[in-house]
């Protein structure tokens, strides 16, 4: 009977002899090799007798047996390896080899993805997940870093006060946050500043082409260096890039890891729908929205704080006008229905305030998604909404409204007159009867950037929309706004008004309001001009 062996050392000789009797000298230190990771192969020709001593003595006596008083220079090069791989990988991070030992069930964002059998994160994840790996000793390959803007490319420029005010309360909430400046403020400008002070490679997200454009001259104007577009057609990356909304959420799996900091023009856009995944697939830590509304609901401006961060500094346009704003005087027409269009009215309020008022009384908190959630679901519910739309045309454009229409365009002929209704159909109506060239989505970039030109160079003396001149289009000639009608509540109302508020020596605004008495405008009136008054900010 063999004797049991009970020397470590003699055991491993014991088995590197069976090995070698099995497979052969090289096969045998190449079994090790894959089995304990402690021998290349591409070094198998160098003194195998001494790589089989090393296995066979143990870890801590591999030096002394291959001739060496300390760690072998492999073992050094070995304990100086990451034993693990950050990759960036279609808009999230794969953890690729993690040591055994390492608990990812708290790593920030951290989840097993059973289709690849690694563990994944998505890329906004990215610098927590570094942070806590780093603190917790973990040694790992990071993703290579984007590249930055060529320096010395930038002109000076000077920032407002309360531009200034706004970056310092950025920087005190560690380049996060959402600032919200009133239409006409200068948000574009404390973004250029952003991006020149920081220095970082810098992705600037836009709803529209007419900003895409906006933004790629501003920034071509103080920055001489190659700037990026994703948008209308066009795909050119550079470490400064600009993308359109749609764009950038088609293309963020490759544009995801190459740049440092994010800013997000109209980020109110955000924080409650599909859109949001765009944010999430970027590994940018540095990341600031512009709005002239942030979200007030409870869910959204959670959810926008996680993706950007939280509301870091606000003004109003009450706060800026008469002095980095023009002034402006507010002025509600109240009008009346002919009789028709009361008898009308009633019929419609009717089915719908029935339906309403029931689902009120079940959902006392519920919201307006809530309740066309709701009644999509019952036929009278579906009536209801029918009602709603036929009131919201109905009032869009009445006798009354067209009357005072024609008399304040007459009354302002001389003026830069912009002129807002609810809908597209509302502006073809107003176009029609007064002439007048409305700006819908409907027309190409070429006629639309033409009819601009000309509104600036007094060819035009007023234009119509609906939603084309509710976000970031510069017309800093309109003195008289007429708002006929308006869909989208406070937000939109902040931003029609603000694009009269453009700065211009002697400039005094004027924006008209047309309301129908004893019907849902007035309510909605009353809400929508919320948005204009005093804030005050907690950094002020």
């Amino acid at each position: 009977m063999s004797s049991i062996i009970a020397d470590p050392v003699e055991l491993r000789r014991r088995g590197f002899e069976v090995l070698v009797q099995a497979l052969g000298w090289v096969a045998a230190v190449r079994f090790l090799h894959q089995r304990r990771g402690s021998i290349r192969p591409s070094r198998l020709s160098q003194s195998i007798h001494l790589w089989a001593l090393a296995w066979i003595v143990g870890p801590s006596n591999r030096g002394r047996a291959c001739g060496h008083n300390g760690p072998s220079r492999l073992e050094r090069a070995a304990q100086r390896a990451p034993t693990m791989e950050l990759r960036f990988d279609r808009g999230t991070i794969v953890l690729k080899d993690p040591p055994k030992d390492l608990d990812l069930g708290e790593a920030p964002g951290v989840l097993w993805d059973l289709r690849v059998h690694a563990h994944r994160a998505p890329a906004s994840k990215y610098p927590s997940l570094k942070r806590w790996l780093l603190q917790r000793g973990a040694r790992f390959q990071d993703i290579p870093p984007p590249l930055r803007p060529t320096q010395g490319s930038w002109s000076e420029f000077d920032l407002r006060p309360y531009q200034e005010a706004a970056w310092s309360a950025w920087e005190l909430g560690h380049r996060h946050g959402v600032v919200a400046l009133p239409t006409g403020s200068g948000k574009t400008r404390l973004a250029l500043a952003a991006m020149h002070r920081t220095r970082l490679s810098t992705l600037c997200l836009v709803p529209t082409r007419v900003l895409l454009d906006q933004w790629l001259r501003e920034i071509g104007a103080l920055y001489r260096g190659p700037v990026g577009c994703y948008g209308d057609g066009v795909r050119r990356w550079a470490p400064l890039t600009v993308a359109t909304f749609e764009s950038a959420y088609r293309h963020m799996d490759q544009l995801g890891d190459r740049f440092d900091l994010l800013i997000v023009d109209e980020v109110h856009h955000f924080g409650g729908g599909l859109r949001d995944e765009t944010l999430e697939m970027t590994t940018a830590d540095a990341r600031l929205g512009l709005t002239a509304t942030p979200p007030r609901d409870a869910g959204a401006a959670a959810r926008l704080t996680e993706l950007v961060g939280p509301t870091v500094f606000e003004l109003a346009v009450a706060d800026l006008a008469g002095g980095f704003l023009a002034s402006f005087d507010a002025i509600t027409l109240y009008l009346d229905l002919a009789p028709e269009e009361r008898a009308a009215y009633t019929g419609l309020a009717a089915v719908f305030n029935s339906a309403y008022a029931e689902f009120r009384r079940m959902a006392p908190d519920g919201s307006w998604p809530d309740f066309t959630h709701h009644a999509a679901r019952s036929p009278e519910g579906r009536r209801a909404l029918v009602a709603w739309r036929q009131m919201r045309r109905l009032l869009a454009f009445t006798y009354a409204k067209r009357r005072a229409l024609e008399s304040l365009l007459e009354r302002h002929r001389h003026s830069r007159v912009l002129i807002f209704t609810a809908d597209n159909d509302g502006a073809y109506a107003i176009a029609r009867k007064h002439l007048v060239m409305p700006l819908t989505c409907d027309i190409t970039r070429h006629e639309r950037d033409d009819v601009l030109e000309r509104f600036r160079h007094g060819d035009l003396r007023a234009l119509v929309s609906s939603r084309v001149l509710n976000e970031g289009l510069d017309v800093p000639d309109a003195d008289v706004a007429v708002i006929v009608g308006g869909a989208l509540g406070e937000r939109e109302h902040v931003q029609r008004v603000g694009r009269l508020l453009r700065p211009k020596e002697g400039k005094r605004a004027v924006v008209y309001e047309l309301v129908t008495r004893n019907t849902i405008e007035v309510g909605q009136a009353r809400r929508r001009r919320q948005g204009l008054v005093v804030r005050r900010s907690a950094q002020l």
